[in-house]
């Protein structure tokens, strides 16, 4: 005696602008078929539901919490750390290969992780960075490490603008240096150190006319 789910039946299955699974044309279905076919029609519709609805539709369960490797954290701090030791000493270049290291690992960060923390890391470590090489009157590549600070975090972060006006300055690109200068004291508030460094980027421009 044959049982019914040892039997195959080919069923001409479609589907539909809702895209809903559908039988054309329609005909008598096993029972069991029936109800798995609209159980997995009630599924993509709650679905779509999820993903379109504002606020979220009652019930939706929340996204997983967003790991975090502590162990990465912790050596790119060491490393930043490390880098600021060796700057004190008066190891620029050792400094920028420590900065580098702590740069290389942040980035490295993999995309599941908070792009914020890796912008609050990065700030830190590029107008570090930008320290070291304009101890060693490397210009452009302080430049571009304070710029880089600065896209990371414009808010706060005084000490990028004034690097980047200052390697601007001593590049001769006064009118850049202005304009980074301004931004930073839009940004940064009264900070003393961007003042003084406006004041005298100003008085270059003014000796030029």
């Amino acid at each position: 005696m044959s049982r019914e789910d040892e039997t195959f039946l080919l069923l001409p299955l479609a589907v539909n602008s809702d895209l809903n699974i559908s039988v054309t044309p329609s005909q008598s279905l096993p029972p069991n078929l029936a109800t798995e076919i609209a159980a997995l029609n009630a599924l993509h519709q709650t679905l779509l539901t999820s993903e379109t609805t504002s606020p979220p539709a009652a019930g939706n369960i929340p996204p997983p919490p967003v790991p975090v490797n502590p162990k990465r954290s912790a050596a790119i701090a060491k490393l930043r750390t490390s880098g600021n030791d060796a700057y004190k000493k008066k190891q620029f270049g050792e400094a920028v290969r420590i900065y580098s290291l702590g740069i290389e690992m942040a980035l490295g960060r993999p995309n599941w992780e908070p792009s914020g923390l890796v912008k609050d890391e990065l700030y830190l470590l590029y107008a570090n960075r930008s320290q070291a090489y304009m101890a060693t009157g490397q210009w452009p590549e302080g430049l571009a490490d304070s710029d880089a600070s600065v896209d990371c975090k414009k808010v706060g972060n005084p000490k990028a603008h004034w690097r980047k006006g200052k390697c601007l300055k001593e590049m001769g690109r006064l009118e850049e240096a202005r304009e980074a200068l301004e931004l930073g004291l839009e940004f940064g508030g009264e900070d003393a150190d961007l003042k003084a460094l406006y004041k005298e980027v100003e008085d270059a421009l003014g000796r030029r006319t």
